[in-house]
């Protein structure tokens, strides 16, 4: 059933608006469309849930969400990675509240209730004398995540059993992936994920990482200031945008000249003969002359990978952001560093400063973010916003670039690749995913793309 103020009307002018480049700024915050969204598209996407070196050894655990649900992700003694709801089958309690460790068993803390690493219900406090013989252990184990796959060490869940397998999902993206992930052999994360509580709508963050480069010569001026960025207003922009399949993208961004500062983002030479072993010539093309890569998997997870530094001394290293929904106007931000496992020790330690110098809660990049997201949640609680008729014009510009740039048919990586980044072409595809997914079954004829 369509929820209070949500109708066939408001969907169809939405929709409108959205042919024209535009999008009305009533659906950002609305708690009704907020139900949607995690019922119909996060109860049926594939959600990154974390990489396979952050539980090397068996035993190994970390503790994680899928928006709502709890989940807990284990290493079994087979090598075997699995993930189950972090919930105990006897009461619900949530049965491990650590972020991480390493375990034979988990036991809840309310009753005393065990399992193995298999999520086999293996332990029962007095069992025989409370529950007696006919009590069968086996069919209370652990419920599992009906789907869990991975790619490029990648972890990634599905709470829809019949949702597409996930290279299927990840369609061409996984052009890119190899490059981020495979390049030399793989990555691996270094520390613990950070992760901290935002004023800011999940649309917001996602499409502000993997589809707007544009607000980079602005928002993130003081970088320019402190020369850490170049004058050129226009810096970000050179390059091109890729738009994929499912609202995946991402933003290819080189120079002025089509080149990067440095090649191969500053890795270090040693690494360049693994880069030409793992990569396709097409693919090391683009990854030498890249100076950065930022971009996303829809609807949620983010990624970048940059040139940062500190003391004068620049580095590249993958940033992996996933944005989890608390409510239509607060997101946890959670934040990985991972780096290739074949880099010197020398170089691993020297790119994480670097890391934490930008991003984090202390980052200097990440504070100009989360003011700015802050900002347009604020003002999107207003009677002018909120008007679903749109008589006062309320709609967001998604203008840019919107006829007259053409898709560059000589890029050579897959997806429609347009020559430049400062374009709507990715933020237009995310917001017609978005619609297509949240829209789809609440009408007799639904609101077609």
């Amino acid at each position: 059933m369509i929820k209070k103020t949500l109708d066939e009307r408001a969907f169809h002018l939405l929709k409108e608006k959205m042919d024209e480049g535009l999008l009305p700024q009533w659906v950002l915050t609305d708690p009704d469309i907020y139900d949607l969204e995690i019922e119909k598209i996060y109860g049926h996407s594939w959600q990154f849930l974390g990489h396979e070196t952050e539980i090397k050894e068996p035993g190994s655990y970390v503790t994680r969400w899928m928006v709502n649900d709890p989940v807990l992700l284990v290493r079994t003694r087979e090598g075997e990675i699995k993930a189950f709801l972090n919930s105990c089958t006897h009461r619900g309690t949530q049965l491990c509240t650590a972020d991480r460790g390493n375990k034979k068993t988990f036991t809840c803390p309310y009753h005393g209730w065990s399992y193995n690493l298999n999520g086999e219900l293996v332990g029962i406090v007095a069992g025989n004398k409370v529950y007696g013989e006919e009590m069968d252990k086996s069919e209370w184990g652990l419920r599992p995540i009906p789907q869990v796959e991975m790619y490029q060490g990648m972890i990634f869940g599905n709470l829809d059993i019949n949702a597409e397998p996930l290279e299927d999902y990840l369609g061409e993206m996984k052009w890119y992936l190899d490059i981020l992930l495979g390049r030399s052999g793989g990555m691996e994360v270094r520390g613990l994920p950070q992760r901290w509580v935002a004023k800011a709508n999940w649309k917001a963050t996602a499409e502000n990482f993997a589809a707007d480069p544009y607000h980079v010569q602005t928002t993130h001026r003081s970088t320019v200031e402190m020369g850490i960025s170049p004058e050129d207003p226009l810096y970000a922009g050179y390059g091109h945008q890729v738009v994929m399949k499912n609202a995946h993208g991402i933003n290819v961004i080189t120079s002025k000249t089509g080149k990067a500062r440095v090649p191969f983002q500053g890795m270090p030479e040693s690494m360049w003969p693994l880069f030409e072993k793992h990569l396709t010539p097409e693919q090391l093309d683009v990854q030498s002359k890249v100076t950065v890569f930022v971009g996303g998997v829809y609807p949620n997870l983010s990624f970048v990978s940059p040139i940062h530094g500190t003391e004068g001394h620049l580095h590249n290293y993958l940033n992996f952001r996933m944005w989890r929904p608390l409510g239509p106007d607060k997101v946890e931000v959670w934040c990985w560093f991972l780096i290739d496992k074949a880099a010197p020790e020398e170089y691993k330690e020297a790119a994480y400063r670097g890391y934490l110098g930008s991003f984090g809660p202390s980052g200097t990049l990440e504070q100009d973010d989360t003011e700015t997201w802050a900002r347009i949640v604020e003002v999107s609680k207003g009677l002018m916003m909120r008007d679903k008729e749109l008589n006062y014009n309320s709609v967001s510009n998604y203008l840019m670039g919107y006829s007259h740039v053409k898709p560059d048919e000589n890029f050579p990586g897959p997806g429609t690749a347009y020559p430049t980044t400062y374009i709507d072409a990715l933020s237009r595809r995310m917001h017609e995913q978005w619609l297509d997914m949240i829209s789809k079954g609440l009408f007799k004829e639904e609101v077609k793309q």
